[in-house]
């Protein structure tokens, strides 16, 4: 999404995912300057590339299996969506892992060509195979020094480890099928879960083959919409080690799930009752999204991002952050996208907190949800008269309040940089409240609530003061303890 692509190339130079650590692989220098070396780094399985190829290829057979269906039933509108829903991400899937990796300038004419039979994720999976079984058989001659900061203990230790080219490939993989899901999730899985629960609605009838199409594609929504989060914090702290717990992804996976289905469950409802309005709605969210950015870029009178691609023209350029801002819109009417588009950034995205636009995006769908459900309600058709439609409306209205609260549970308890925050969410909750910012200054200095003895620290933003000064993790962290370390991502 956005950077993503574009951080991804990078991380084929530069890898900073490092994987995990020995106690006994770990050598501490005997000057005081903390740094602590460790020489090798084991080798994670690639979970993740392998979750992201099953979901691709299930959804990808099933859909075919559905036009199938489809052409014998002779319902000609329903197997041309779906088609496209499934023909288009698949493309564009095969053009981001050929372009992440390269391979067009590279003399691989068997992966080219089975990219061109939209098989790529497979082999790409199959070679991040092939590197995992062969890793640490063989010495390296050639490694890679990684330096990151580790918290723990209260204390920011910086940190080396020596990456061999092998390992590097592998997390070159990973970056690239992080990109391609989410990819897969917001420009296939999305629309392709809205037409099929459509169409069960339109025919009043659900057979087997479209119930599980429907299960795969809210399966590969959440799980894109989690790496979002996920590459959104590795964007935002890349200089941190990260480790989130399982109690953090239960919460990301129970708001995103519940705000993802509440949110499609909206439009289908809607468009079932006033089918032509969907359309106005619908791309009234698609240019509001995909032009935010843009304006908020001359706005601030801003000049286009450097170094997006080095062989790129202006116009190539422009085109890169127009498909971007594409999908940033996508993932944006479904769902919080968890970044904002900062087009002047040599990164494309905005690395400060933003809670400001967070709460006026969920403000704004709650609102604009709760009008969908009304205008449904009463305008349904009569399918719906054996359907407490009162008890719909407010469970659906309910399911999401429950995403909001889940999702200010992950910010104030579980994100794995919540110590470094200057606000967290109950400051906001504060400001809501209308108290007086003196009045939360002295109550924050004084007798400290449970959100400031766990996750608050009254300092300087350190994302703020990079352009002023270094500032030490030791001290930004006091004395707490934090869970910081290796991103286990690949885990999900």
């Amino acid at each position: 999404m956005l950077n993503y692509t574009h951080a991804a190339m990078e991380d084929h130079e530069q890898e900073r995912d490092i994987s995990n650590i020995d106690p006994q692989e770990c050598v501490r220098p005997e000057d005081d300057n903390g740094l602590l070396v460790v020489r090798h780094s084991r080798v994670r399985p690639p979970f993740s590339v392998v979750l992201s190829t099953m979901l691709y290829c299930a959804e990808f057979i099933t859909a075919a299996v559905m036009c199938s269906r489809y052409q014998k039933t002779e319902d000609s509108i329903w197997m041309g969506f779906t088609i496209t829903f499934m023909l288009v991400p698949a493309v564009l899937i095969q053009l981001a892992l050929t372009f992440i990796h390269r391979d067009l300038g590279r003399d691989r004419p068997l992966v080219l060509f089975l990219h061109l039979l939209l098989l790529g994720p497979v082999i790409r999976c199959l070679e991040a195979l092939v590197m995992y079984f062969k890793a640490g058989k063989k010495e390296e001659p050639y490694v890679t020094i990684s330096r990151r900061i580790s918290l723990k203990k209260g204390q920011g230790i910086p940190m080396e480890w020596e990456i061999g080219q092998l390992e590097r490939n592998l997390a070159a993989h990973r970056n690239a099928f992080k990109r391609a899901t989410v990819i897969q999730a917001f420009l296939g899985s999305t629309p392709q879960l809205t037409l099929q629960l459509y169409a069960t609605i339109q025919e009043k009838y659900i057979f087997p083959l479209r119930l599980a199409l429907m299960i795969i594609t809210l399966i590969s929504i959440t799980y894109g919409a989690v790496v979002c989060n996920i590459l959104a914090i590795q964007i935002r702290y890349d200089d941190y080690k990260l480790r989130l717990r399982p109690a953090a992804y239960i919460c990301i996976i129970v708001w995103r799930g519940l705000e993802i289905a509440t949110r499609i469950t909206a439009l289908v409802l809607f468009s079932t009752a006033l089918t032509h309005w969907i359309i106005l709605v619908g791309m009234l969210n698609l240019l509001f999204f995909f032009f935010l950015p843009w304006v908020e870029f001359w706005a601030r009178k801003g000049s286009l991002a450097d170094n997006v691609e080095k062989n790129f023209s202006k116009l190539g350029t422009t085109v890169v952050l127009c498909m971007f801002t594409l999908l940033y819109a996508c993932i944006n009417i479904f769902c919080w996208s968890a970044v904002q588009l900062d087009l002047t950034h040599r990164e494309l995205i905005e690395k400060r907190q933003r809670w400001d636009r967070l709460a006026l995006y969920y403000t704004g769908r709650f609102v604009e949800n709760f009008l969908l459900i009304t205008l449904w309600y009463f305008f349904k058709s009569d399918f719906y008269e054996y359907v407490c439609a009162p008890l719909l409306v407010v469970q659906l209205l309910v399911c999401y309040g429950l995403a909001i609260l889940f999702m200010l549970l992950f910010y104030q308890f579980f994100h794995p940089c919540k110590r470094l925050f200057k606000y967290n969410v109950h400051d906001c909750l504060h400001c809501v409240c209308c108290r007086k910012r003196d009045t939360s200054l002295s109550s924050r200095q004084g007798k400290p609530s449970y959100s400031n003895a766990a996750t608050m620290v009254l300092i300087e933003d350190p994302l703020d003061a990079q352009n002023t000064q270094p500032l030490d993790p030791a001290v930004l962290l006091g004395e707490q303890e934090t869970a910081i370390l290796d991103d286990s991502m690949d885990a999900a």
